[in-house]
């Protein structure tokens, strides 16, 4: 689906651990898509330079003047958090995208469980601070390396001290406790109805995963900041047309090669930026046709309801598709 894009100026650049630096964007003028508060769970895309596009999670929800993001640098990294460690600096202005949600916050739950790992607190910690103000219960697990790496420590501290026990949280820093958190453990005896809610590395997550199917824990929502692997190929293995209502043209993806590919190289502009189907920047609405959902965003309800789907990794089962676009 379309964003808008503008330009920010970054107004202020902190450490909140070892590798882990916030960064406030305030845009320069402020469109109508701009102007609504920021949801928890929400995240924006940075275009940082030469064609480079990371999606950040926003950690200040209910706000509308301003995005803050955390990145956390990554040792393996293609560009994005070095590029922001290393290069971004304050008084820069970058183009950053509208927030998207693709991992919301139910607010009317009786009761949250949020789970980090690492750097997976951002769009949780988001989740925390809209919680407490809403004055709902909610229970934090973090895991961490160690409390030294891990983020926004003195405020989730302060936040359950505030909460009058209405907030409590599990640390799990590895280099104390000398093993990796039991999420299965962690995750039983919560009370009815509650909804857990997950971001960390591949790893963590499937423990996750793994830990809340054998509860039969009924909500369950996660986010992953890459793609997790899949036994099918992520680009579909049949060729297939695309009708573009809007603009009028039709294209044909061969075999083997991504719908975002084939209307770049037709010399269109679609937005873009994972590639992995996991940030939802190339989201198109579907008119008509049998989708191959492969990305790791929509639920099982939204690929049933077939209103839209991820180019960079999703295409066609058979026939053509027609998309608004």
């Amino acid at each position: 689906m379309a964003s808008t894009y503008i330009q920010a100026r970054v107004h202020q650049m902190r450490y909140e651990a070892a590798g882990t630096l916030s960064v406030e964007l305030r845009p320069l003028v402020v469109a109508e898509e701009f102007a609504q508060p920021v949801q928890a769970g929400a995240h924006i895309d940075l275009h940082l330079a030469d064609g480079l596009i990371r999606s950040y999670s926003l950690i200040n929800p209910g706000e509308s003047h301003r995005y803050v993001v955390a990145v956390s640098l990554d040792p393996a990294s293609r560009g994005g958090s070095r590029f922001v460690h290393e290069k971004l600096r304050v008084g820069q202005v970058i183009q950053i995208s509208g927030p998207r949600n693709h991992f919301p916050l139910v607010e009317t739950a009786p009761h949250s469980v949020l789970v980090a790992g690492g750097i997976g607190i951002t769009p949780v910690l988001s989740m925390l601070r809209k919680l407490h103000a809403l004055g709902r219960t909610a229970h934090l697990i973090y895991c961490a390396s160690s409390r030294e790496n891990a983020a926004f420590v003195p405020e989730i501290e302060a936040i359950a001290a505030r909460a009058g026990g209405r907030v409590t949280v599990d640390w799990h820093f590895k280099d104390e406790k000398g093993e990796r958190a039991d999420l299965y453990s962690l995750l039983q005896g919560h009370a009815e109805g509650a909804h857990f809610y997950a971001c960390g590395p591949l790893v963590f997550l499937a423990s996750y995963e793994d830990s809340c199917q054998k509860l039969g824990l009924a909500h369950v929502h996660l986010e992953r900041f890459a793609a997790a692997p899949l036994a099918a190929p992520r680009t579909p293995e049949v060729g297939y047309a695309v009708e573009l209502r809007r603009t009028g043209k039709t294209v044909q993806v061969v075999a083997g090669t991504s719908l975002l590919d084939t209307l770049i190289n037709a010399g269109m502009n679609p937005e873009y930026s994972c590639r992995e189907g996991v940030c939802g920047a190339c989201e198109v609405r579907v008119i008509s046709g049998d989708v191959d959902h492969r990305d790791q965003i929509l639920s099982e309800q939204d690929r049933m309801a077939n209103k839209s789907m991820m180019i960079c990794v999703s295409g066609c089962r058979s026939g053509n598709l027609v998309l608004d676009y």
